[in-house]
């Protein structure tokens, strides 16, 4: 489990083909190299994968993930080359701060990004999500976009809106978004829940 709370933004080394589809991707980070555990669940980008192998290079530290034709397929583990930037959180441990919300590292699909309004505090994104997706995204409610915990402002159809304080740019990765960005989803948990006792009440 996540808070949505990017806590490094990881840089792609090195990616290598293996079989059936798998992909090694290699992420130079910040960590504590000793503090990186084989068999650690790191959200990447939003996505829950697992460390499989750790190093240093260049005075920096690495770890190695395995993607899975599935999630090379479904998000954009597949455009994933060299240089490119990610946000990274560590999973969640018993006694830390909730600062975000609850978030799995199961990403639901895409979102791409509409616009981009450069305001004097903030940047707006206007998003569109899949319309099976959309069912679930409401207003004051929580999103899990690229790995960041974000607030709701607005919905019309399926199209949203959230506001990005001038911290949140400075630590992950969303400055970097322009209009037609394609960007992992996470609908909320409690969203997916409430609807699932809907249909069966």
């Amino acid at each position: 489990m996540f808070t949505g709370i990017v806590t490094d933004i990881g840089e792609i080394s090195r990616v290598e083909e293996r079989a059936d589809g798998l992909r090694r991707i290699v992420i130079a980070c910040s960590y504590d190299r000793a503090s990186i555990d084989i068999g650690a669940s790191i959200a990447c980008a939003g996505i829950c994968l697992t460390a499989v192998e750790t190093g240093m290079a260049g005075g920096r530290s690495w770890f190695a993930v395995d993607a899975a034709a599935e999630t090379v397929g479904l998000t954009n583990v597949r455009h994933w080359t060299a240089g490119t930037r990610i946000n990274l959180e560590r999973s969640l441990k018993i006694g830390d701060e909730l600062g975000g919300h609850i978030v799995t590292g199961h990403v639901d699909g895409i979102a791409r990004v509409i616009s981009r309004e450069d305001l004097t505090d903030q940047v707006r994104f206007r998003l569109r999500a899949t319309r099976p997706l959309s069912r679930f995204i409401a207003r004051k409610g929580s999103v899990a976009l690229d790995g960041v915990s974000l607030t709701v402002n607005e919905v019309d159809g399926e199209d949203f809106s959230v506001l990005v304080i001038p911290h949140t740019l400075q630590v992950t990765t969303l400055n970097e978004w322009q209009p037609e960005a394609a960007v992992h989803l996470e609908i909320d948990l409690m969203a997916r829940y409430a609807a699932r006792l809907a249909e069966t009440a």
